[in-house]
Order: structure tokens, then sequence, then C-alpha cells
């Protein structure tokens, strides 16, 4: 994929691609999948490259690759109906956008679809590495013979003529068994072909200006009335959608030089990728987006997302950016043209795009800098017209350019930046909300809205140059693109502060306002210029969408369109996922929350191993009896009807031959009131109030005088050998410490070998459980021993409840 910034407002000369020798020196001799087993093809795995490209050898068997397998959704049909709802006003569910967890309880693959992945993979041989948290991505790895085995993709090294460089690939499609195809959506990484370049010279071959020269912040924010929607992006999350890094003291230059403050920005490394030691060409375009960004909404935290440039890099970037479900709002300058893309690595991401749809998370794409032939500087070339991906998905926002006039910090005039890019998908449908465009036709037509991009009329950037940073002039789509994702930004708080839901999916209400008669009040409708193909007309067109943001104006029309967030919101916490074993009692507290406080909350769950049950108040209880594994998905429900849920996995193992399961502490929970079994000082077994026990009436009371004090409590147990063992006790810390010292101290010991240790920094509104492997103390008798130690200062409580000692 290519940053669609690198547009300079001077003429550069494009660096040459040198070939990269793969050193084949051995042919491969790889298996073929086994002719017995009914195997099905999976369509659009063969990179478009290998049609245009010279075949050289047979990869070597021995060489490795990472692959990512994608997995289908479930119950798409319900989810497209979800979709179109949450966005339509007037539906029960608009603006009401889905947890991760609940996203995944409806609509994600299950557990046993990953677990049947990585089973089947395993058995090829692969090494099965990381699983996305909302189980859309399994990655492995292994040899090319291997992958030859498991996907009947025989690799092969190629030459592109058109580029002069060297890859490898398959040569047909990817196959899997029957079996796996109702589970498995595609195979990505069969090849190394990336089209994720930048599209022009890099910006060091500039050098650059002592001063800023270009638009600033008070130039396009007054041109777009940005600065009248009365917000600053406080506590907005946005996300930079990269695969390159940046030097955070040129983004600091960047604030200093035009007066601007806000939250530092954060990296979230994807896949082990962190850039910012030692950032590459397309550094430019990373603090391109999030200075632009930082114009706009100054107040807005940016978590840039950096990911390997590799089609698994950008489908894994996907899918941990909406699991992590940090933020509501994502900036993507990077892109690839349609026909050099394998259709099954989109249709993969395009997955994770429903998803941020059904979470209210917003996507602005750059639409491409090379027109309406996106594919010009790759391997189709400038005779396909051709649009950009992932701007092309129906659910980002494709943003095109233009070439803005201003009069000081007022918008003048605007008219198409001639190489703006724009057109019709050959991937993607026309999605029901794309109505009034002109455009017959029934695949989807791009851009949706635009805004400044020319170089011509380019931004003031600070970033590297040839040999040191300095200030540069950017254009590009990628200059567009942010710009939109920090007004998403000033919407979304301005949005939550009249009790409205965040703008989510944002094209079918853009498209709602754009053409209603509000629409000439809202948009500057770009009516002179043209790309190769296409010409600007009034009201949309496939240069520059509907149009600029009149951003006061369009605000104000969105909120009154908005979802107004009148239901309760309940939120259930996922916990990790559970290992237990037959005949070994199990506890698990489960917690939730609701918006409305004064609301309490019922849980019942689905999936539960046999022999466990689930209380109203959350407390998952009993002794599993069976060996199995499945998916548990909790449900929380308010006095309203107002209901979340979060999905986990539970693993129940078979108990170890010749060791009889059994709970070994006396007195697990203290209700017996007073030491006996235990060994405790004064004072430590209490029933008061003021600290309450996690159930029954009684628990251990470590601590809480605010005064120098030593409290203990133990006793001693014998471990049958060849048994599996796990201490485990609920404990609650509660302080009057301030500060960031550990004063108090809480020490947990099996023979004087301290197991855990716990301060006043671990205090906490509620008990947490805590778990210990005993295995190691098979056949012996151990002492176990609470130590709680509390200096002369603020009081700290430790308070612990529910012990047990399971053996299995």
């Amino acid at each position: 994929m290519r940053p669609r910034s690198l547009a300079l407002a001077s003429a550069l000369a494009v660096l040459p691609l040198t070939v990269v020798s793969l050193g084949v020196t051995a042919a491969q001799a790889a298996p073929s999948p086994n002719a017995a087993t009914s195997r099905v093809a999976l369509p659009n795995t063969v990179t478009p490259a290998v049609a245009r490209s010279q075949k050289q050898a047979a990869l070597p068997a021995a060489q490795q690759i990472s692959v990512a397998v994608s997995l289908k959704l479930r119950n798409t049909a319900d989810l497209d109906r979800f979709l179109k709802a949450v966005s339509t006003r007037g539906t029960a569910e608009f603006g009401h956008y889905l947890t991760p967890a609940q996203f995944n309880a409806r609509f994600g693959p299950t557990q046993a679809d990953v677990n049947q992945v990585r089973t089947y993979l395993a058995a090829q041989g692969l090494t099965v590495g990381s699983v996305s948290a909302n189980r859309q991505v399994v990655n492995a790895h292994g040899t090319a013979a291997q992958l030859a085995k498991a996907f009947g993709a025989h690799e092969s090294t190629y030459v592109d003529p058109l580029h002069s460089r060297t890859f490898f690939a398959n040569e047909t499609a990817a196959t899997i068994p029957t079996q796996l195809a109702s589970v498995v959506q595609g195979i990505t990484g069969l090849t190394n072909y990336t089209v994720r370049t930048t599209r022009i010279a890099k910006p060091n071959t500039v050098v650059p200006h002592a001063t800023p020269s270009g638009f600033g912040p008070s130039q396009y924010d007054g041109a777009y009335d940005l600065n009248k929607v009365g917000t600053d992006g406080t506590g907005v999350k946005v996300a930079l959608w990269e695969f390159d890094g940046y030097t955070a003291s040129n983004l600091t230059t960047y604030d200093s030089q035009f007066g601007l403050s806000g939250p530092a920005v954060s990296t979230v490394s994807v896949d082990g990728a962190n850039y910012n030691s030692a950032p590459g060409q397309g550094q430019g375009e990373v603090e391109l987006d999030s200075e632009i960004v930082r114009g706009v909404a100054p107040k807005a935290t940016q978590l840039v997302y950096e990911a390997p440039n590799t089609d698994q890099g950008e489908l894994d970037m996907a899918a941990q950016i909406v699991s992590d479900n940090q933020v509501s709002v994502v900036s993507i300058s990077w892109g690839s043209c349609e026909p050099d893309t394998t259709a099954a690595s989109m249709t993969a991401v395009n997955n994770s795009f429903k998803q941020a749809a059904a979470q209210g998370i917003s996507i602005f794409s750059a639409s491409g800098d090379d027109g309406s032939r996106d594919c010009t500087r790759s391997t189709s070339g400038a005779n396909v017209k051709a649009v950009d991906f992932p701007a092309s998905s129906p659910y980002n926002t494709g943003v095109g350019g233009t070439n803005l006039s201003v009069n000081g910090t007022s918008y003048s005039s605007e008219s198409a930046w001639s190489t703006a890019g724009g057109g019709v998908s050959t991937q993607f449908a026309k999605p029901s909300w794309q109505t009034g465009t002109g455009v017959t036709g029934t695949m989807r037509t791009v851009p949706d809205v635009s805004s400044n991009a020319d170089p011509q009329s380019g931004f003031a950037i600070y970033t590297q140059g040839t040999s040191a940073p300095g200030w540069q002039v950017y254009g590009g789509t990628s200059a567009a693109a942010p710009l939109w994702s920090g007004y998403a930004a000033l919407y979304n708080q301005k949005a939550a502060a009249a009790g409205k839901a965040n703008l989510g999916e944002a094209n079918p209400k853009l498209y709602s306002i754009a053409n209603s008669a509000s629409y000439n009040s809202t948009f500057h409708d770009v009516t002179s210029g043209a790309n190769q193909d296409f010409s600007t007309k009034a009201g949309y067109d496939q240069v520059t969408g509907w149009g600029t943001p009149v951003a006061d104006s369009l605000a104000n029309a969105l909120l009154n369109s908005g979802g107004t967030q009148t239901g309760n919101t309940v939120t259930v916490t996922a916990p990790a996922n559970q290992n237990g074993t037959v005949g070994t009692a199990a506890s698990l507290q489960v917690t939730g929350s609701d918006s409305d406080t004064t609301q309490s909350l019922t849980y019942s769950a689905t999936g539960l191993p046999a022999g466990l049950s689930i209380s109203s108040t959350g407390l998952i209880t009993g002794t599993p009896t069976t060996a199995a594994s499945g998916t548990v998905t909790v449900t929380a429900t308010d006095g309203t009807g107002a209901t979340g849920s979060a999905s986990f996995s539970w693993t129940v193992a078979a108990a170890p031959a010749g060791c009889t399961p059994a709970q070994l502490l006396a007195d697990p929970g203290f209700e017996s009131g007073a030491p006996g079994a235990w060994s405790a000082t004064s004072g430590v077994f209490d029933n008061g109030t003021s600290e309450p026990a996690h159930s029954g009436n009684w628990k251990a009371y470590l601590d809480g005088y605010g005064s120098a004090h030593t409290d203990t409590l133990s006793q001693t147990v014998s471990i049958p050998a060849g048994c599996n063992a796990s201490f485990s006790f609920w404990l609650h810390v509660d302080t009057a410490e301030t500060g960031g010292s550990a004063n108090d101290t809480l020490t947990v010991a099996a023979n004087g070998t301290t197991l855990k240790s716990f301060s006043n920094l671990d205090a906490n509104t509620g008990y947490t459980q805590q778990t210990v492997d005993l295995s190691a103390y098979a056949g012996q008798t151990v002492t176990l021993k609470f130590t709680g130690t509390e200096d002369d200062s603020m009081q700290t409580s430790f308070v612990i409840d529910d012990t047990a000692l399971n053996v299995s």
C-alpha cells in the first residue's frame, strides 16, 4: 500500500527500486495435499502480479513463510441488517453500538472455529502463533514445503519487469479440506509482493526550510469552519493507521510553532513492529497524519498503530484496532489499487471494518493520488481505471482532493485536484446508502467527500529532510483523510456533550444530509476541475465526492440526525480465558457496569462446562465433571431490559490418573469465626461490616490500623504425590495511602518462599481472585502463610476470603 501524503510542492525524482535476490538455490519438493481428502479452492488467493511477472524457479523447500488464516463471520445476514439499522435514523438500534465482546458473541468466529483451524494447521507441521482477539485471524508459520502440504500452494519466485523486483507467490489458488470451507475466509501471506510503497519520491529528497510555508492550522481550520464547531477533541481517541514510524520531537516542534497542546502521541505495536527508533521513507506520511489531526483537534489523543508493511500486517492491524476498541476514529493514508490487491485480503480486512461500523468507529481513508488510474505506478499500469483500497470499502469514508484558495483565514474558492483518486470499485457493491450520486451501475463509487490535497495549496509540515528535520509543504489525499478524521473527533466530543452517539460509520449520515435541503449549507460543492476520466459537477462527482465540509453547519445537521443514547448501556468485563480440571472446584466472579448507576444487574450464562453454574450476581462456581473446551457467554441484564455480554473460552482437562480430586484447606472461608485450622494474629478473623466478606459473614482482615503493625495468617497442609495443586484466594486491598510508594505490603509464601506480593498500590474497589500453582509441592507438607506489614502512616487493609487448595 502507498501513503497518500507525499505529493510535494516541488518536482521530485522517483527513486528506482532494486531487485532483491532471494537466493534461490534449492528446488521446492513439497508433497501435494492428500488426494484422498476432499478439498475446495479458496478464490482470489493469487496475487494479480503473478499474471504480469516472469516465473523464475521454485522457492527453496526450507524457506520460512508466515501466513494469516482469516475466518468467516457468522450470522452475516443479521449483521448486515444490524449495520443498516445502527446507522439509520428511526430504528430502535440507531446509535446503539456494540462492544467487541458483543460483536464476537453475535457475529465473530467461535472458539470452536478457531480450534478447528489451529488443529489443522498444527497437523500439517505449521507452528501456530497468535490469534486475534476478535478470533478473525489465526497466524502461523512454516516452510514452503509445509505450506504446500497445508494449502496446495507451491511457491515460486517471480520477477516483476515493470518494477525490476523479485518476489515469491503461489501460482494457483490455495485449497483447504472441505470441512474447513464453512470456517475459513482466505489465506494471506502466500506472497511477499507488497504494493504498500510510497507513490512518489520521498520527502528527504527536498531540502527542508527553516520556517513554515503552506497552510497552517489557522488557515485550514478557518477555511472549513473547523474552528466554529466549538470543541477541541478532548476525550476522543484517534487511531493513525501506519506502516512506518515518526520522531516525537518533530511533532512537538509542529505543536510549538502553532501554539498547540494536547496529549502526547503514543505508539501501539502490531506484530512487533515499531519503527520509531529508525523511521523509514514513510516517516513524512506518519508525521503529516499526526500533525494535521493535531491542527484540527489538538486535544484528541492519538494512537499510532504501526504494523509490518505486508498483507498479514494490514490484516492484523485492522483486527487489533477493533478488538482494542480504544478509538472512535481511524485515519488511513496508505492504500493500494484494487486490481493489484488480492481480493481475499481485501475481504478479510473489510470484515474488521464491518466490526468497526458495528462498534461506532468512523474510518476516513485517502482515495489516492493517481486520479481515476490508481494503478499508474504499480503492476496493472496507467491504462486501467481503478480505485484505491481501503477507501473503496463501503465501511470507509473515501476522501478525495481539492485545491483550496483562502482569503486570510477564510474560505475563498476550491477546484478539484487533477490527480485526486476517484472512480468505480470492482470489488465492492454499491451500498444502499449511496444514493443521489447520478452514477449508474451496481458497484460502489469513490470518493465520498474531499478536502484540500493539491501540493500547490499544500500544508506546512515539520518532518525529516535530506539530512535534518525541517519545514516542508505536503499535499496528497493523505492530508485530506486526517483532516476529516480530526473533524470526526471534534464532532464526537460535541455529540457526547449533547447525549448523542458517536458519528460511527459516517457515510450513511453524510449521504442523507447531502441528499437533503441542507446540502448547500453543510458542504462546499466543488464544481470545477477533473481527473483523467471524471469531471466535477453540481452535487456528487467521482473526483471530490459531495465536496468539502462547512464544519459547524455539518456538525449541527449531524447532531439533529444523530442517535440519541436514550437506552441504558450495559457492559460486561470479559474475563481471561479459563482453564480447569475435572474434579477441581472452580470459582470466577464476572463483573459489569451500567450507564445508569442506579440499576442493578442480573447475570446469566450459556456454554458453561458441565458441573458449573452462575449466580444472579455473576459468580460462577461448581466442580467440572467432563473434559471439554468451549465458549462461555455471560449476559448481564438491568431493570430496563438493557443487556450486555462478554465471551471467553473455558477448557476443562481430564484429571491426572492416580490423584483423587479434592479441596484440602480446612475452614477455607473462615466461617468458623476463630482460628483453629488456621494460625492467625489477634483480630485477623473478622465479621465486621467496615470491610465486607466476599461471601458469607467472616473473612481474614490483616492490618488496617494506620500504625506500624504486622499480621499473619497460615495453615499447614499435605499435598498428595502425583497431583496437580492450585492455591487460590479472593483479595481486597483498601488504603488511605497516597502517592506512588509501596508503603504497606502483603506477601503470600509457601514454606518460606514468596509466591506473590501485594501493596497499597494494588488497592481496588472489590475482590479479585488470585491463583498460584503449587504442583511443585506434590508429595510434601507445605505451610501457606500470609504476612501483612503496615508502616506508621496511613492505613492499608488486606482482606482475604474464600481460599482453596484444589488438587487433581
